[in-house]
């Protein structure tokens, strides 16, 4: 793929959209812009293996181009359900076009689904949000993790990854230092790194990691385990009992 990102798209003051010119280089610039993201993806999938029962959903939340999805579909393939929920057109067209043969014989369904007023009808044994329930408003998330809660099966689980902010100012300085220096060592420049700030203000809101623990359990997952962490990001596993 040709070095190209998504800051280069985004003008001055124009607000941050998955949009088509994101979408045709997003694989690439995740790993630009995410840490450890080999790592984090074996994560959740050999952790969210472990939760997967036959004639069962898997539901992917966010499923952007279904890169999260692939490997649970190569493994478990036609011996179950596999459920992509996205809202942006042009990321519904890459993960349809993925999957094209597949959703043909009925075993994925891709849907256009905003979490904030839906959720797909289905009892999953496994739920992936990786990187998906920070874009939605802060007032939405706790209905949408008891939605997720309420739509997974006893025994079944969460894999929830997101990005955090440090517990105190000078701790969110520590961190965010760091990933700053990460998307340099990576090829971004200053001006990148700080357009590509100002489009997501208002649009990527992060929290505290406790904060988000805590929307665990008052969503009603019992079990809750950090399972992956690097600086200002975290990935849980929650379980219901």
């Amino acid at each position: 793929m040709p070095e190209v990102t998504t800051d280069k798209n985004v003008e001055h003051g124009e607000k941050w959209t998955f949009n088509d010119a994101v979408t045709d280089v997003f694989d690439e610039m995740l790993r630009r812009s995410i840490p450890q993201i080999d790592v984090m993806r074996k994560t959740v999938f050999d952790v969210g293996s472990i939760f997967v029962t036959r004639d069962a959903d898997i539901v992917d939340l966010g499923c952007s181009r279904g890169e999260a999805l692939q490997p649970f579909v190569h493994r478990f393939g036609a011996l179950n359900r596999f459920i992509g929920v996205e809202v942006s057109p042009p990321m519904l067209t890459a993960s349809r076009e993925r999957f094209k043969n597949l959703i043909d014989r009925g075993i994925i369904d891709i849907r256009d689904t905003d979490l904030r007023t839906d959720y797909p009808p289905v009892m999953a044994c496994l739920t992936l949000a990786v990187l998906t329930i920070q874009f939605t408003p802060i007032e939405y998330r706790q209905e949408i993790l008891r939605k997720i809660w309420e739509h997974t099966k006893p025994g079944g689980a969460l894999i929830m990854v997101e990005k955090v902010i440090g517990q105190t100012a000078k701790l969110d300085r520590i961190l965010r230092d760091q990933y700053l220096a990460l998307k340099t060592t990576n090829g971004y420049s200053p001006d990148e790194i700080e357009r590509k700030r100002l489009s997501l203000e208002g649009v990527l809101v992060p929290v505290t990691a406790k904060w988000d623990e805590e929307l665990l359990h008052s969503a009603g997952f019992s079990d809750i385990e950090c399972i992956w962490a690097w600086m200002n990001f975290r990935g849980w596993l929650a379980i219901k009992a």
